[in-house]
């Protein structure tokens, strides 16, 4: 059983992190969506358990009182503006920022939680910054996922230069799947289209996935979309009427060996058809409305471009299965580091101690 004392009130408090962290990752997961809301109660108990802390340490007397400020300083003064850099740049998206913020507050120092034969976390590191060592955790975590995709493609026979960052995927889930294409009529990308800008479109067009791959020569026509739509901001939960539609063919399509095969096959066969098509869009001024769409919506639909969304439908509706970068938002690594650091402690402080580096 775990033995609260006075001195580890603060404490306790923090822990009311891993339960909405936890919530916060399974929900980001499902709709790559956060609710902005989530973050204020977290920061304020962060502020409310290190107001108390900071208590114990005033007037700074000893070395350990002057080691808790620039401990609290290290974690609320380089951490947040790292996470805002990282996700200026691209590195990982707002929510996943806002986390690793709010965490610099929650989790300035080391707390320590006393149990039947030992206190936790097990290892901590010198800096004595528990922040940074979530934020070494998540990193090592998410080290991991790669390893995971590459043994799981391989497993499935999905051998290719991209197995380690994407998955094949059948383009009739694509309704209900997260992440960026990986392929091109040309070959791999980077830079594909996203599926949330690709459910975007179809909902602003008042249509379906499975219309558009039954007629994509109709759909190419510009003149073919009539009154449009609100095409939502692409999250699977934001239903409306053709995803209806297209949610039957998600049931249709299944994830066996066999037909993943089958469909690699028939990837293949469709290359030349994948060559026509793009011949054909220069018979358009603004093939498949491309223009139009970006045009008439609020924002960029997620940075894509006409000819981005061009080459993604010239994809999707000449091939049965599609590279998938798997887009799991880091802060599914983020909650796994915290845990981990709660009970264990600091990883890599951890690995170099056991080596003898440290």
């Amino acid at each position: 059983m775990l033995t609260a004392t006075t001195d580890m009130l603060p404490d306790l408090l923090r822990l009311l992190a891993v339960p909405a962290l936890g919530w916060a990752a399974w929900r980001d997961v499902r709709t790559r969506r956060l609710p902005n809301r989530l973050w204020a109660p977290l920061v304020a108990i962060g502020v409310l358990a290190l107001a108390i802390d900071t208590s114990g340490h005033l007037p700074m007397t000893t070395v350990e009182d002057r080691l808790f400020f620039v401990r609290v300083g290290v974690s609320v003064l380089v951490l947040p503006p790292l996470a805002y850099g990282l996700w200026w740049i691209g590195g990982f998206g707002g929510a996943d920022a806002k986390a690793l913020m709010t965490l610099a507050v929650l989790f300035p120092t080391y707390p320590v939680f006393y149990l039947p034969g030992d206190a936790y976390p097990l290892v901590a590191t010198s800096l004595g910054v528990f922040s940074m060592t979530i934020l070494t955790n998540a990193v090592v975590v998410g080290l991991a996922y790669p390893l995971y995709l590459g043994v799981r493609n391989a497993l499935h026979g999905d051998i290719s230069p991209i197995m380690f960052v994407g998955r094949r995927t059948d383009v009739a889930a694509l309704t209900h799947e997260h992440g960026r294409l990986f392929e091109t009529t040309e070959g791999f990308t980077r830079h594909g289209l996203d599926v949330d800008a690709l459910r975007m479109y179809l909902r602003w067009r008042g249509t379906s996935l499975s219309a558009l791959r039954t007629d994509p020569e109709t759909c190419r026509d510009p003149a073919s979309v009539g009154v449009t739509n609100d095409p939502t901001d692409g999250a699977v939960d934001a239903a409306t009427a053709t995803d209806t539609d297209a949610a039957t063919d998600t049931d249709a399509a299944t994830d066996t060996d066999a037909d993943t095969d089958a469909a690699t096959d028939t990837d293949a066969a469709t290359d030349t058809d994948a060559d026509t098509d793009a011949a054909t869009d220069t018979d358009y001024d603004d093939p498949w409305a491309a223009e139009r769409f970006l045009d008439e919506i609020e924002g960029s639909a997620y940075g894509t471009t006409p000819e981005d969304l061009r080459e993604g439908l010239r994809v999707v509706t000449t091939r049965e299965t599609v590279w998938l970068s798997p887009g799991v938002p880091f802060i599914v690594p983020v909650f796994l580091g915290l845990v981990v650091a709660l009970t264990y402690g600091d990883l890599v402080f951890g690995l170099l101690r056991a080596v003898g580096a440290v």
